[in-house]
């Protein structure tokens, strides 16, 4: 199925108090560039969401956004040091007695002096993680292709209207073609009466004229070609894998025949015809740029 590469995703999911949010936002590219924004506690699952994204998004300016709430509240702990609480607490039992101070000494007071209570960050488990985060990740990729699909779906369809087009064209030049020679043929022979007057007519030298006119202004072959590419982009069209970079070649090929058939028809209506060509193949360029 023919794929855009503009879409949108969104994908939650939530576990063990932990809940991620991945959103993923396609434009198109020529190629793939995956830029990823998360946390910095879980970036070491960035080659993972690379690769996920990697096996379903062949082609397009991929920006990903990942968001982690952790309702435990267990990212931290509290690290006391009991080296440093005995040593202030033997200097306070010296200072009581020496000084002969009643004071009573609590927990609460040593806790008060610098450095016995630390707070430190938990590691996070980051393959617990990474089981809330491609659920995730996948529920946001299905969204993502779908909508990329459905896209896609409406630039397959504008584009054969147009490939039909350009055929109803391209049959109306195969049709004037023939009269091409023909035409040339009467004029030619109608100068030399003008020219030569009552004197009888070199049909052999006429007939050669002809035939190199004829050689140098035929387009049959770049027909034959034009036809086959435009048969060739809707078989493409058909196909169930990326096939952008396809269309484009076959766009360039249509381009240089439609081209060729311009410069060689000598024909105002077939020129007109390479108009609505150009003109139909332009819209058509423009369109599967954005297809994967």
């Amino acid at each position: 199925m023919i794929k855009s590469m503009t879409g949108f995703g969104r994908g939650e999911f939530q576990d063990e108090g932990k809940l991620i949010l991945a959103e993923i936002k396609t434009v198109n590219h020529r190629y793939s560039d995956i830029f990823i924004k998360m946390p910095r506690q879980i970036s070491c699952l960035e080659d993972k969401i690379r690769s996920e994204i990697s096996k379903v998004v062949s082609r397009g300016k991929i920006d990903v956004f990942i968001s982690l709430e952790n309702h435990n509240d267990d990212s931290k702990t509290v690290i006391i040091d009991e080296p440093l609480a005995k040593a202030y607490l033997n200097a306070v039992e010296l200072l009581k007695d020496k000084y002969d101070l009643k004071d009573d000494i609590s927990a609460s007071l040593i806790a008060k002096f610098p450095d016995v209570l630390k707070i430190e960050k938990v590691e996070q488990d980051s393959e617990a993680i990474w089981n809330i985060l491609k659920v995730s990740l996948a529920n946001a990729l299905n969204e993502l292709i779908k909508m990329r699909q459905i896209e896609g779906e409406s630039l397959k369809n504008d584009l054969l209207e147009k490939l039909m087009l350009i055929e109803n064209v391209l049959n109306d030049i195969k049709l004037r073609a023939p009269e091409i020679t023909k035409e040339y043929k009467q004029k030619l022979e109608s100068r030399i009466k003008e020219l030569t007057e009552q004197q009888t007519i070199d049909e052999n030298r006429i007939a050669t004229e002809v035939a190199i006119f004829a050689d140098r202004c035929s387009i049959d072959e770049e027909i034959q070609r034009l036809a086959s590419h435009i048969k060739q982009m809707r078989e493409t069209l058909d196909l169930g894998i990326p096939v952008g970079r396809k269309l484009d070649f076959l766009v360039q090929e249509m381009n240089r025949e439609i081209n060729t058939i311009g410069s060689k028809a000598n024909d105002l209506s077939i020129t007109k015809n390479v108009i609505d060509l150009k003109s139909e193949l332009e819209k058509i360029r423009e369109q599967i740029q954005n297809i994967e």
